[in-house]
C-alpha cells in the first residue's frame, strides 16, 4: 500500500470537503472513488473508440430487444 501527498488548491479542498460531507465518506474514499471513476471512464472511452471504428467499417448490427430475448430462449 502506498501513501500519496497530494496539495490541492482553495476550489479544490472545497470541492473535497463537500463531497466527503454529501457522501458521507473521508476523505481519502473519496479520492480513491475518484481514481476508479476516471479509470472506468478512460476504459469507456476506449470501447467507445474501438466501437466507433468498427461503425465506420461498417461492421455493426443493431437488434431490437423482441431480437434479443428470442436469442436468449
Amino acid at each position: 500500500m502506498s501513501i500519496l501527498s497530494v496539495r490541492l488548491s482553495k476550489k479544490e479542498e472545497q470541492i473535497l470537503s463537500s463531497l466527503t460531507s454529501v457522501l458521507n465518506l473521508d476523505r481519502s474514499t473519496v479520492v480513491k472513488h475518484s481514481i476508479v471513476e476516471l479509470y472506468e471512464d478512460y476504459l469507456d472511452k476506449i470501447e467507445i473508440e474501438k466501437f466507433e471504428q468498427k461503425e465506420q467499417k461498417g461492421n455493426v448490427e443493431f437488434l431490437s430487444s423482441d431480437d434479443i430475448l428470442k436469442s436468449l430462449k
